[in-house]
């Protein structure tokens, strides 16, 4: 894969943590002049210093997330989404559906959210667990990533307070917003911020889209 991709873009940065592939893939790939080999752990690199090393404003991100810190990837890739052109990610597919995932669905949650927040993710294709050796026990799918720009809206949101907000409001899916706020808001506030979005209190937090969570966030912050 990574020589298929070199074949496209000007230049690739594979990184890899384990120093024995680290090896393996230099020794393979050491002729190729397009191909960097970098010993590391992704969520410890930072990719805007990788830009700047290379002279550019925006890179490309393709990855095999390992299943089980597929969210902390995801959440220290978008520390740099201003640097990201795009992304395309190999997921496990249910956590694929959840990054998809629109409100009203049973996927839509906390992930969803803080992807759609910085990004408009599309299911482009669905891995069956025999495409791999030795298969896993589940099945993949990769998730294209279009990169959102940025807005005076969107700029204004502080994110890190904002997803913890989203958090708050997803903390126990069947009770409704409310209910999930009212130990950190006033319960009357909540109200009123949900009735100046047109929505009754009841209102669950899967009912809402990002932007309505962005508005009711507002209103309370401000308030």
């Amino acid at each position: 894969m990574t020589e298929l991709l070199a074949a496209r873009a000007r230049h690739v940065v594979a990184i890899e943590i384990d120093p024995t592939w680290v090896e393996k893939l230099r020794a393979n790939l050491s002729a190729h002049p397009k191909i960097e080999i970098l010993q590391g752990d992704i969520l410890a690199t930072d990719l805007a210093a990788l830009c700047r090393r290379h002279d550019m404003s925006q890179c490309f991100v393709f990855g095999n997330l390992p299943y089980y810190i597929t969210s902390p990837i995801l959440h220290h890739l978008f520390r740099f989404a201003s640097c990201l052109r795009g992304m395309a990610l190999l997921a496990q597919r249910e956590v694929a559906e959840r990054l998809v995932a629109q409100p009203g669905r049973r996927e839509y949650g906390y992930l969803s959210v803080a992807t759609q927040l910085r990004a408009r993710p599309r299911i482009v294709l669905r891995v069956p667990a025999g495409a791999f050796s030795p298969p896993p026990k589940v099945e993949s799918a990769l998730v294209d990533f279009q990169m959102l720009p940025s807005s005076p809206g969107r700029a204004a949101i502080a994110q890190d307070e904002f997803l913890e907000f989203v958090k708050r409001c997803f903390a126990q899916k069947r009770k409704n917003v409310v209910n999930n706020l009212k130990g950190v808001y006033p319960s009357g506030g909540i109200e009123e911020g949900l009735a100046e979005l047109g929505l009754p209190h009841s209102t669950r937090a899967e009912e809402l889209s990002v932007s309505q969570l962005a508005s009711l966030f507002s209103r309370l912050r401000g308030a």
